[in-house]
């Protein structure tokens, strides 16, 4: 797995998916929150979703992408849930990834989540690449993780 925003809620998902026997990777903009997802038993690094690149690179071994994103805000928040998105999910089709769970709740204005979320539907129907969209409140820690690891029980 790779977890592409590997905060607070990501590290928590790190921890339970590794507790599920699976290999996570999870990434950071910041070199110094590197030790706190090592600290989930996650291998940490640095990518950044705004470079698409940096990414792409972390995609070795990886058979699910988990964009977790909902709560990144700021002024590139429609960037990141919109054209950076659709172009990750289609460079995607030419990866050994075989699918992608999506985070379509969180501080995020609403608007721009539902359209990441159209996108990685489309996604899916036009490449056939596996998708699932978690609308769970991430408040709700406890549903929110349960949605979470659902999710990514459905597309192994």
């Amino acid at each position: 797995m790779l977890i592409v925003g590997c905060g607070c809620r990501g590290r928590a998902l790190a921890a339970a998916l590794l507790a599920d026997g699976h290999a996570v990777r999870g990434t950071t903009r910041h070199t110094e929150c590197l030790a706190e997802i090592a600290a989930a038993g996650a291998e940490a690094v640095v990518a950044d979703p705004d470079r698409l690149g940096t990414v792409m690179t972390q995609l070795a071994g990886v058979t699910i992408v988990c964009w977790l994103l909902g709560s990144a805000g700021g002024d590139k928040a429609g960037e990141l849930h919109g054209p950076r998105l659709e172009t990750l999910l289609e460079r995607l089709v030419d990866t050994p990834v075989r699918g992608v769970l999506y985070e379509a709740a969180g501080t995020v204005e609403p608007k721009l989540l539902r359209g990441g979320a159209g996108a990685v539907r489309a996604a899916a129907e036009r490449w056939r690449l596996p998708a699932e969209v978690v609308e769970a409140d991430a408040a709700d820690h406890d549903a929110w993780l349960a949605a979470m690891r659902a999710a990514v029980a459905r597309l192994l």
